[in-house]
Protein backbone atom coordinates (compact mmCIF):
# COMPACT_ATOMS: atom_id res chain seq x y z
CA UNK A 1 0.00 0.00 0.00
CA UNK A 2 2.72 2.47 0.62
CA UNK A 3 4.67 1.60 -2.21
CA UNK A 4 1.34 2.31 -4.11
CA UNK A 5 1.01 6.18 -2.18
CA UNK A 6 4.45 6.74 -3.02
CA UNK A 7 4.59 5.98 -6.65
CA UNK A 8 1.39 8.28 -7.37
CA UNK A 9 3.67 10.78 -5.01
CA UNK A 10 6.57 10.47 -7.56
CA UNK A 11 4.03 10.68 -10.73
CA UNK A 12 2.34 13.53 -9.62
CA UNK A 13 5.82 15.79 -8.78
CA UNK A 14 6.81 14.35 -12.35
CA UNK A 15 4.35 15.91 -13.67
CA UNK A 16 4.05 19.04 -12.09
CA UNK A 17 8.00 19.65 -12.45
CA UNK A 18 7.03 19.06 -16.09
CA UNK A 19 4.48 22.04 -16.37
CA UNK A 20 6.45 24.26 -14.55
CA UNK A 21 9.12 23.46 -17.00
CA UNK A 22 7.01 24.54 -19.95
CA UNK A 23 5.49 27.60 -18.14
CA UNK A 24 9.10 28.59 -17.18
CA UNK A 25 10.19 28.32 -21.48
CA UNK A 26 6.75 29.97 -22.50
CA UNK A 27 8.03 32.80 -20.23
CA UNK A 28 11.11 33.09 -21.32
CA UNK A 29 10.05 32.86 -25.16
CA UNK A 30 7.48 35.66 -24.28
CA UNK A 31 10.35 37.88 -22.90
CA UNK A 32 13.17 37.35 -25.30
CA UNK A 33 10.20 37.93 -28.14
CA UNK A 34 11.00 34.21 -29.40
CA UNK A 35 7.28 33.67 -30.51
CA UNK A 36 7.51 37.18 -32.25
CA UNK A 37 7.87 35.90 -35.95
CA UNK A 38 5.15 33.15 -35.48
CA UNK A 39 2.51 35.88 -34.35
CA UNK A 40 3.73 38.16 -36.72
CA UNK A 41 3.52 35.59 -39.80
CA UNK A 42 -0.59 35.08 -38.89
CA UNK A 43 -1.46 38.02 -41.29
CA UNK A 44 -3.92 40.75 -39.72
CA UNK A 45 -3.62 38.88 -36.08
CA UNK A 46 -7.15 39.11 -34.88
CA UNK A 47 -7.66 42.77 -36.27
CA UNK A 48 -10.69 41.56 -38.05
CA UNK A 49 -12.95 40.50 -35.52
CA UNK A 50 -11.32 43.00 -32.98
CA UNK A 51 -12.46 45.77 -35.06
CA UNK A 52 -15.73 44.36 -36.19
CA UNK A 53 -16.61 44.17 -31.98
CA UNK A 54 -14.76 47.41 -31.25
CA UNK A 55 -12.21 46.10 -28.87
CA UNK A 56 -9.32 46.88 -30.73
CA UNK A 57 -7.66 50.55 -31.15
CA UNK A 58 -7.89 51.08 -34.70
CA UNK A 59 -6.00 54.61 -34.96
CA UNK A 60 -2.98 53.57 -36.23
CA UNK A 61 -4.03 50.11 -36.16
CA UNK A 62 -1.74 49.05 -33.62
CA UNK A 63 1.56 48.28 -34.58
CA UNK A 64 -0.06 46.20 -37.90
CA UNK A 65 1.61 47.83 -41.40
CA UNK A 66 -0.50 49.26 -43.86
CA UNK A 67 -0.46 47.07 -47.10
CA UNK A 68 -0.85 48.25 -50.36
CA UNK A 69 -4.50 47.78 -51.66
CA UNK A 70 -3.49 48.30 -55.36
CA UNK A 71 -0.98 48.11 -58.21
CA UNK A 72 -0.13 49.73 -60.99
CA UNK A 73 -1.98 48.40 -64.06
CA UNK A 74 0.94 49.33 -66.83
CA UNK A 75 4.72 49.17 -65.95
CA UNK A 76 7.08 51.19 -68.31
CA UNK A 77 10.75 51.02 -68.73
CA UNK A 78 13.36 52.59 -70.67
CA UNK A 79 16.87 51.67 -69.64
CA UNK A 80 18.51 54.43 -72.40
CA UNK A 81 17.63 57.74 -73.30
CA UNK A 82 15.58 57.79 -76.54
CA UNK A 83 16.35 53.46 -76.27
CA UNK A 84 13.79 50.73 -76.67
CA UNK A 85 11.13 50.52 -74.11
CA UNK A 86 9.94 47.79 -72.25
CA UNK A 87 6.19 47.95 -71.41
CA UNK A 88 4.04 45.14 -69.40
CA UNK A 89 0.04 46.05 -69.32
CA UNK A 90 -1.82 42.66 -69.90
CA UNK A 91 0.32 39.71 -68.43
CA UNK A 92 -0.27 39.49 -64.82
CA UNK A 93 2.44 37.59 -64.06
CA UNK A 94 5.06 39.20 -65.04
CA UNK A 95 3.50 42.73 -64.45
CA UNK A 96 4.14 41.45 -60.85
CA UNK A 97 7.26 40.09 -61.40
CA UNK A 98 8.10 43.59 -62.45
CA UNK A 99 6.80 45.18 -59.67
CA UNK A 100 8.53 43.11 -57.43
CA UNK A 101 11.81 43.68 -59.19
CA UNK A 102 11.24 47.70 -59.60
CA UNK A 103 9.57 49.02 -56.58
CA UNK A 104 12.06 49.72 -54.93
CA UNK A 105 13.23 52.16 -57.28
CA UNK A 106 10.11 53.73 -56.74
CA UNK A 107 10.29 53.23 -53.04
CA UNK A 108 14.30 55.31 -52.88
CA UNK A 109 12.81 57.96 -54.94
CA UNK A 110 9.98 59.17 -52.98
CA UNK A 111 11.37 58.86 -50.01
CA UNK A 112 14.03 61.23 -50.75
CA UNK A 113 12.58 63.46 -52.53
CA UNK A 114 13.44 66.78 -51.96
CA UNK A 115 10.46 69.61 -52.41
CA UNK A 116 8.67 69.29 -55.46
CA UNK A 117 8.34 72.21 -58.30
CA UNK A 118 5.75 72.97 -60.80
CA UNK A 119 6.69 72.32 -64.15
CA UNK A 120 5.17 72.86 -67.27
CA UNK A 121 3.67 69.79 -69.87
CA UNK A 122 6.61 69.76 -72.06
CA UNK A 123 8.99 69.09 -69.53
CA UNK A 124 7.38 66.76 -67.84
CA UNK A 125 6.89 64.84 -71.57
CA UNK A 126 10.38 65.37 -72.29
CA UNK A 127 11.69 63.50 -68.90
CA UNK A 128 9.05 60.77 -69.71
CA UNK A 129 11.29 60.37 -73.16
CA UNK A 130 14.42 59.43 -71.70
CA UNK A 131 15.77 56.81 -69.29
CA UNK A 132 12.53 56.19 -66.73
CA UNK A 133 10.63 53.63 -64.72
CA UNK A 134 7.03 54.72 -64.84
CA UNK A 135 3.81 53.02 -63.16
CA UNK A 136 0.34 53.82 -63.98
CA UNK A 137 -2.78 53.04 -61.65
CA UNK A 138 -6.22 52.18 -62.64
CA UNK A 139 -8.19 54.62 -60.43
CA UNK A 140 -6.69 57.67 -58.54
CA UNK A 141 -4.56 57.09 -55.88
CA UNK A 142 -3.66 59.90 -52.87
CA UNK A 143 0.42 60.35 -52.55
CA UNK A 144 0.16 60.05 -49.00
CA UNK A 145 -1.59 56.70 -49.00
CA UNK A 146 0.70 55.91 -52.37
CA UNK A 147 3.49 57.17 -49.62
CA UNK A 148 1.80 54.81 -46.97
CA UNK A 149 2.01 51.43 -48.99
CA UNK A 150 5.21 51.50 -50.09
CA UNK A 151 6.29 52.11 -45.97
CA UNK A 152 7.73 55.94 -46.41
CA UNK A 153 6.94 58.23 -44.43
CA UNK A 154 5.52 61.66 -46.21
CA UNK A 155 7.88 64.43 -46.12
CA UNK A 156 6.82 67.29 -44.54
CA UNK A 157 7.67 69.32 -47.82
CA UNK A 158 5.21 67.74 -50.05
CA UNK A 159 1.37 68.06 -50.47
CA UNK A 160 -0.75 65.77 -50.72
CA UNK A 161 -2.40 65.32 -54.13
CA UNK A 162 -4.47 62.82 -56.38
CA UNK A 163 -2.59 60.64 -58.95
CA UNK A 164 -2.72 58.28 -61.24
CA UNK A 165 0.85 58.15 -62.98
CA UNK A 166 4.25 58.30 -61.19
CA UNK A 167 7.80 58.02 -62.84
CA UNK A 168 11.47 58.03 -62.15
CA UNK A 169 13.65 59.62 -64.16
CA UNK A 170 16.95 58.48 -64.15
CA UNK A 171 20.40 60.68 -64.31
CA UNK A 172 24.20 60.33 -64.39
CA UNK A 173 23.84 61.51 -60.74
CA UNK A 174 20.63 61.69 -59.02
CA UNK A 175 17.26 60.58 -60.11
CA UNK A 176 14.32 62.54 -60.33
CA UNK A 177 10.72 61.58 -60.03
CA UNK A 178 7.48 63.08 -61.64
CA UNK A 179 3.29 62.70 -60.58
CA UNK A 180 0.79 64.28 -62.07
CA UNK A 181 -2.17 65.80 -59.72
CA UNK A 182 -5.35 65.17 -61.82
CA UNK A 183 -6.90 66.98 -59.74
CA UNK A 184 -5.41 70.20 -60.37
CA UNK A 185 -4.33 69.21 -63.62
CA UNK A 186 -0.92 70.24 -62.33
CA UNK A 187 2.70 68.24 -63.19
CA UNK A 188 4.93 68.56 -60.49
CA UNK A 189 9.05 66.97 -60.60
CA UNK A 190 11.23 67.30 -57.58
CA UNK A 191 15.59 66.29 -57.62
CA UNK A 192 15.86 63.00 -55.03
CA UNK A 193 19.57 61.63 -53.17
CA UNK A 194 18.18 58.32 -54.61
CA UNK A 195 21.22 56.90 -56.83
CA UNK A 196 19.33 53.65 -57.72
CA UNK A 197 20.79 51.75 -61.11
CA UNK A 198 18.82 51.50 -63.49
CA UNK A 199 17.10 47.67 -64.08
CA UNK A 200 19.13 46.87 -66.77
CA UNK A 201 18.39 43.21 -66.55
CA UNK A 202 15.05 44.23 -67.86
CA UNK A 203 16.17 45.15 -71.24
CA UNK A 204 16.72 41.26 -71.93
CA UNK A 205 13.34 40.65 -71.20
CA UNK A 206 11.52 39.58 -74.80
CA UNK A 207 9.02 41.39 -76.18
CA UNK A 208 7.49 41.39 -79.67
CA UNK A 209 5.20 44.31 -79.15
CA UNK A 210 5.92 48.56 -80.10
CA UNK A 211 4.82 50.46 -77.14
CA UNK A 212 4.12 54.16 -77.15
CA UNK A 213 2.36 56.78 -75.34
CA UNK A 214 -0.48 58.27 -76.94
CA UNK A 215 0.54 61.87 -77.13
CA UNK A 216 4.12 60.17 -79.39
CA UNK A 217 0.91 58.20 -82.08
CA UNK A 218 0.41 62.12 -83.99
CA UNK A 219 -3.29 61.44 -84.00
CA UNK A 220 -6.09 63.65 -83.03
CA UNK A 221 -7.59 61.38 -80.46
CA UNK A 222 -4.64 61.74 -78.11
CA UNK A 223 -4.89 64.95 -76.97
CA UNK A 224 -7.79 64.06 -74.37
CA UNK A 225 -5.44 60.89 -73.62
CA UNK A 226 -2.31 61.79 -74.41
CA UNK A 227 -0.99 59.32 -71.71
CA UNK A 228 -2.47 56.28 -72.47
CA UNK A 229 0.12 54.27 -72.67
CA UNK A 230 -0.82 51.87 -76.13
CA UNK A 231 0.79 48.52 -77.61
CA UNK A 232 1.03 48.45 -80.94
CA UNK A 233 1.13 44.77 -81.87
CA UNK A 234 -1.63 42.85 -79.39
CA UNK A 235 -5.37 42.63 -80.74
CA UNK A 236 -6.35 39.15 -78.97
CA UNK A 237 -7.55 39.19 -74.84
CA UNK A 238 -8.77 36.10 -73.34
CA UNK A 239 -12.14 34.83 -72.80
CA UNK A 240 -13.15 34.76 -69.05
CA UNK A 241 -15.38 31.75 -67.87
CA UNK A 242 -17.09 32.99 -64.14
CA UNK A 243 -19.62 31.60 -61.79
CA UNK A 244 -19.91 31.90 -57.71
CA UNK A 245 -17.19 31.49 -55.73
CA UNK A 246 -18.91 29.12 -53.82
CA UNK A 247 -22.80 27.25 -52.50
CA UNK A 248 -24.91 30.17 -50.28
CA UNK A 249 -23.89 28.47 -46.91
CA UNK A 250 -20.12 28.13 -47.83
CA UNK A 251 -19.98 32.12 -48.26
CA UNK A 252 -21.96 33.01 -45.64
CA UNK A 253 -20.16 30.34 -43.08
CA UNK A 254 -16.61 31.70 -44.54
CA UNK A 255 -18.03 35.50 -44.48
CA UNK A 256 -18.77 35.92 -40.69
CA UNK A 257 -15.97 33.46 -39.86
CA UNK A 258 -13.90 35.97 -41.48
CA UNK A 259 -16.05 39.07 -39.93
CA UNK A 260 -15.78 37.37 -36.07
CA UNK A 261 -19.15 36.16 -35.54
CA UNK A 262 -18.44 32.27 -36.82
CA UNK A 263 -19.45 30.64 -33.22
CA UNK A 264 -22.33 33.03 -32.94
CA UNK A 265 -25.68 31.12 -33.11
CA UNK A 266 -28.70 32.82 -35.53
CA UNK A 267 -31.62 31.65 -37.28
CA UNK A 268 -31.79 30.47 -41.29
CA UNK A 269 -34.60 32.27 -43.03
CA UNK A 270 -34.58 30.39 -46.59
CA UNK A 271 -35.89 33.64 -49.62
CA UNK A 272 -37.53 32.87 -52.74
CA UNK A 273 -34.71 32.15 -55.57
CA UNK A 274 -32.29 30.33 -53.91
CA UNK A 275 -31.40 33.09 -51.33
CA UNK A 276 -30.45 32.59 -47.69
CA UNK A 277 -30.62 35.15 -44.85
CA UNK A 278 -29.32 34.23 -41.48
CA UNK A 279 -30.27 36.35 -38.61
CA UNK A 280 -28.05 36.70 -35.15
CA UNK A 281 -28.55 38.86 -32.20
CA UNK A 282 -25.76 41.49 -33.04
CA UNK A 283 -25.92 41.18 -37.05
CA UNK A 284 -28.28 39.91 -40.48
CA UNK A 285 -26.50 38.23 -42.98
CA UNK A 286 -27.64 37.28 -46.75
CA UNK A 287 -26.31 35.66 -49.69
CA UNK A 288 -27.90 34.84 -52.84
CA UNK A 289 -27.05 31.81 -55.84
CA UNK A 290 -24.38 34.66 -57.18
CA UNK A 291 -22.51 35.15 -54.96
CA UNK A 292 -23.80 38.15 -53.20
CA UNK A 293 -23.20 39.15 -49.61
CA UNK A 294 -24.68 41.62 -47.46
CA UNK A 295 -23.50 41.82 -43.69
CA UNK A 296 -25.16 44.53 -41.55
CA UNK A 297 -24.23 44.94 -37.64
CA UNK A 298 -27.45 44.84 -35.71
CA UNK A 299 -25.97 45.81 -32.17
CA UNK A 300 -25.34 49.29 -32.85
CA UNK A 301 -22.32 51.33 -32.47
CA UNK A 302 -19.86 50.12 -29.50
CA UNK A 303 -20.08 52.44 -26.82
CA UNK A 304 -16.74 53.74 -27.49
CA UNK A 305 -16.95 54.59 -30.74
CA UNK A 306 -17.79 58.32 -30.03
CA UNK A 307 -14.19 58.61 -28.21
CA UNK A 308 -12.20 56.74 -30.86
CA UNK A 309 -10.40 59.42 -32.65
CA UNK A 310 -10.75 60.50 -36.72
CA UNK A 311 -8.60 57.86 -38.92
CA UNK A 312 -6.67 58.98 -42.03
CA UNK A 313 -8.28 57.86 -45.85
CA UNK A 314 -4.85 55.21 -45.60
CA UNK A 315 -6.08 53.81 -41.96
CA UNK A 316 -10.00 53.27 -43.22
CA UNK A 317 -8.24 51.60 -46.44
CA UNK A 318 -6.01 49.32 -44.85
CA UNK A 319 -9.28 47.98 -42.46
CA UNK A 320 -11.16 47.34 -45.56
CA UNK A 321 -8.30 45.87 -47.32
CA UNK A 322 -7.93 43.60 -44.70
CA UNK A 323 -11.72 42.40 -44.61
CA UNK A 324 -11.34 42.02 -48.82
CA UNK A 325 -8.04 39.73 -48.29
CA UNK A 326 -9.54 37.84 -45.79
CA UNK A 327 -13.20 37.27 -47.57
CA UNK A 328 -13.20 37.35 -51.88
CA UNK A 329 -9.41 37.87 -52.43
CA UNK A 330 -8.58 34.69 -51.60
CA UNK A 331 -11.78 32.66 -53.49
CA UNK A 332 -11.22 35.24 -57.12
CA UNK A 333 -8.88 32.83 -59.59
CA UNK A 334 -7.21 34.31 -61.39
CA UNK A 335 -8.87 37.95 -60.65
CA UNK A 336 -6.86 40.75 -58.39
CA UNK A 337 -9.13 42.83 -56.37
CA UNK A 338 -7.57 46.34 -56.35
CA UNK A 339 -8.48 49.12 -54.27
CA UNK A 340 -11.04 52.06 -56.39
CA UNK A 341 -12.53 54.90 -54.15
CA UNK A 342 -13.08 56.46 -50.68
CA UNK A 343 -15.67 58.76 -49.91
CA UNK A 344 -17.55 60.01 -46.76
CA UNK A 345 -21.49 59.41 -47.10
CA UNK A 346 -21.94 61.58 -44.06
CA UNK A 347 -20.13 62.64 -41.36
CA UNK A 348 -17.62 60.04 -39.89
CA UNK A 349 -18.94 57.20 -41.66
CA UNK A 350 -16.82 56.19 -45.44
CA UNK A 351 -17.44 53.41 -47.96
CA UNK A 352 -14.26 51.68 -49.31
CA UNK A 353 -14.94 50.08 -52.78
CA UNK A 354 -12.95 47.69 -54.37
CA UNK A 355 -13.21 46.33 -58.02
CA UNK A 356 -11.95 43.01 -59.76
CA UNK A 357 -9.27 43.04 -62.40
CA UNK A 358 -8.64 40.30 -64.85
CA UNK A 359 -5.78 40.29 -67.50
CA UNK A 360 -5.04 43.46 -67.50
CA UNK A 361 -9.06 44.96 -67.22
CA UNK A 362 -11.11 46.08 -65.29
CA UNK A 363 -14.41 43.70 -64.39
CA UNK A 364 -17.73 45.30 -64.67
CA UNK A 365 -20.10 43.47 -62.27
CA UNK A 366 -24.09 43.01 -62.71
CA UNK A 367 -26.21 46.40 -61.64
CA UNK A 368 -23.38 48.36 -61.57
CA UNK A 369 -21.61 46.26 -58.32
CA UNK A 370 -18.51 46.31 -57.31
CA UNK A 371 -16.26 43.68 -55.89
CA UNK A 372 -16.45 45.00 -52.58
CA UNK A 373 -17.78 47.91 -50.45
CA UNK A 374 -16.69 48.00 -46.91
CA UNK A 375 -18.84 50.74 -44.66
CA UNK A 376 -17.07 52.06 -41.73
CA UNK A 377 -18.70 54.17 -39.11
CA UNK A 378 -16.43 55.81 -36.06
CA UNK A 379 -13.61 53.25 -37.05
CA UNK A 380 -16.07 50.35 -36.70
CA UNK A 381 -16.84 48.19 -39.59
CA UNK A 382 -20.73 48.21 -39.55
CA UNK A 383 -21.83 46.96 -43.40
CA UNK A 384 -20.04 44.05 -45.87
CA UNK A 385 -21.16 44.35 -49.16
CA UNK A 386 -18.97 41.44 -51.12
CA UNK A 387 -19.94 39.66 -54.43
CA UNK A 388 -18.20 36.38 -54.34
CA UNK A 389 -17.01 35.86 -58.07
CA UNK A 390 -14.65 33.02 -59.48
CA UNK A 391 -12.73 33.83 -62.84
CA UNK A 392 -10.58 31.44 -64.88
CA UNK A 393 -9.58 31.54 -68.74
CA UNK A 394 -11.29 29.29 -70.90
CA UNK A 395 -8.68 29.35 -73.26
CA UNK A 396 -9.94 30.92 -76.27
CA UNK A 397 -9.50 34.37 -77.09
CA UNK A 398 -11.42 37.17 -78.81
CA UNK A 399 -9.76 39.81 -81.15
CA UNK A 400 -10.53 43.46 -80.33
CA UNK A 401 -9.03 46.14 -83.04
CA UNK A 402 -5.83 47.27 -82.31
CA UNK A 403 -5.36 50.13 -79.14
CA UNK A 404 -4.32 52.69 -81.99
CA UNK A 405 -7.97 52.58 -83.77
CA UNK A 406 -9.55 51.96 -80.40
CA UNK A 407 -8.30 55.66 -78.97
CA UNK A 408 -9.79 57.30 -82.40
CA UNK A 409 -12.44 55.13 -81.75
CA UNK A 410 -13.07 56.79 -77.99
CA UNK A 411 -11.91 59.66 -78.25
CA UNK A 412 -9.98 59.39 -75.19
CA UNK A 413 -9.07 57.10 -72.52
CA UNK A 414 -10.42 53.53 -72.51
CA UNK A 415 -9.89 49.91 -70.86
CA UNK A 416 -9.85 46.43 -71.55
CA UNK A 417 -13.15 45.60 -69.62
CA UNK A 418 -15.19 42.55 -68.97
CA UNK A 419 -18.83 42.24 -67.71
CA UNK A 420 -19.67 40.13 -65.58
CA UNK A 421 -23.88 39.46 -65.65
CA UNK A 422 -23.86 36.26 -64.09
CA UNK A 423 -23.37 34.49 -67.44
CA UNK A 424 -20.95 31.67 -67.44
CA UNK A 425 -18.95 32.88 -70.70
CA UNK A 426 -17.54 36.79 -70.66
CA UNK A 427 -15.47 38.05 -73.91
CA UNK A 428 -13.07 41.24 -73.33
CA UNK A 429 -13.77 44.65 -75.16
CA UNK A 430 -12.40 48.22 -74.89
CA UNK A 431 -14.69 50.59 -72.27
CA UNK A 432 -14.49 53.82 -71.48
CA UNK A 433 -11.56 54.24 -69.06
CA UNK A 434 -11.34 57.03 -65.99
Amino acid sequence: MRVMRWSRVIEWAKTVLIVLLIVSSLLLGWQTGQFDELINSVPFFGSVAQLMRGTQEVVGLGAAPIIEAARPLVIVIAAENEGPRFGVKYDTVLRNDVYDRTSSIIIEALGSAFEPSQMSQVEWREALSGAMLYYEYAMPVRLSILYAWFGVPVPDHVEDALIRRVFVAFGEGRNRVFYHDIATGFYFGADTASVAGRPQDLEAMDTDEDVLFAFESGIAAADDAPYAFLTMGRSAHPDVHATAAGSTDELLDLTLDALGYGYESYTPYPVEGGTIVRVGTQFNIRADVHGSVLFRRTDGPHPAASESQAQSEGELIEIARTIVSDTIGGACGYAEVFFESIEMTTQDVYTVSFNYYLAGGRVFLFEDNHAARITIMSGLVVEVDLNYRYYSFTGESTRLMPELQALAAAGGEFILSYTDSGTEWIQPFWGEGF
